[in-house]
């Protein structure tokens, strides 16, 4: 093994970096997604109860009790029951964009680790064949084969090692940006469900939603001149 490392030259370590980091950011993004699947379903089903029953206060509550994204697309939610739905839906994209570089965490990172593995790969194919036709050019016919080994050794390991790192990188890059835009489509689709039902519970009278929507334009005025 240590021979192979060798024969890999420096652009095989690089390589074996990458893969180690790729390999750490899928399986820390799998776990989270795998956790925060979990929680949102028990969270989703303990707001709607409480939500079904007037219970805002406590609803909010189990929102501070979760660190799941779509717990804070609810706190938004319910925050802003009674207002009208135009605004509603205003402030619940801009929660859901603020989760989404959480969702997002490292899979770029994972993205550029498929795209340049197989470039330091070819980098390492060039690096051994100039040193294989080095040694042809310094000491002419070369009768032991082994002397061009070292550069013929390195330009095909390295070539399959960046190979080998950047399919399965691509492969769960891919799985994670669709993971993540299904989450938000799921996300969206729960608060989606939560607000019909909050909406049904606080039916706020016209002066008061007119009012809240007043408040909600002279808010974001404020947050544009700043």
């Amino acid at each position: 093994m240590l021979d192979f490392l060798v024969k890999g030259g420096p652009v095989l370590w690089v390589i074996i970096a990458l893969s180690v980091a790729g390999t750490a950011i899928i399986l820390e993004r799998l776990l989270y997604f795998r956790r925060i699947n979990t929680d949102e379903e028990k969270l989703f089903l303990r707001v709607k109860s409480s939500v079904e029953k007037g219970h805002f206060d406590e609803a909010l509550a189990i929102c501070d009790n979760n660190l799941s994204p779509l717990s804070g697309l609810i706190r938004v939610g319910i925050e802003h029951r009674g207002y009208p739905e135009t605004v509603q839906k205003d402030v619940l994209k801009d929660a859901a964009n603020q989760e989404i570089p959480q969702l997002e965490k490292n899979v770029s990172a994972l993205g550029t680790i498929a795209h340049i593995a197989p470039l330091l790969g070819l980098l390492g194919t060039v690096t051994g064949t100039m040193k294989a036709f080095g040694v042809l050019g310094q000491f002419g016919a070369v009768s032991d084969p082994s002397v061009l080994a070292k550069g013929v050794s390195e330009a095909l390991i390295t070539t399959v090692a960046g190979i080998v790192v950047s399919v399965p990188a691509v492969i769960f890059y891919n799985y994670l940006v669709t993971k993540v835009n299904l989450i938000l489509i799921k996300m969206e689709n729960q608060v989606n469900t939560l607000i019909l039902m909050i909406n049904s519970v606080t039916r706020p009278e016209g002066a008061r939603g007119a009012s809240a929507l007043s408040d909600w334009k002279s808010r974001k005025n404020r947050e544009g001149d700043a």
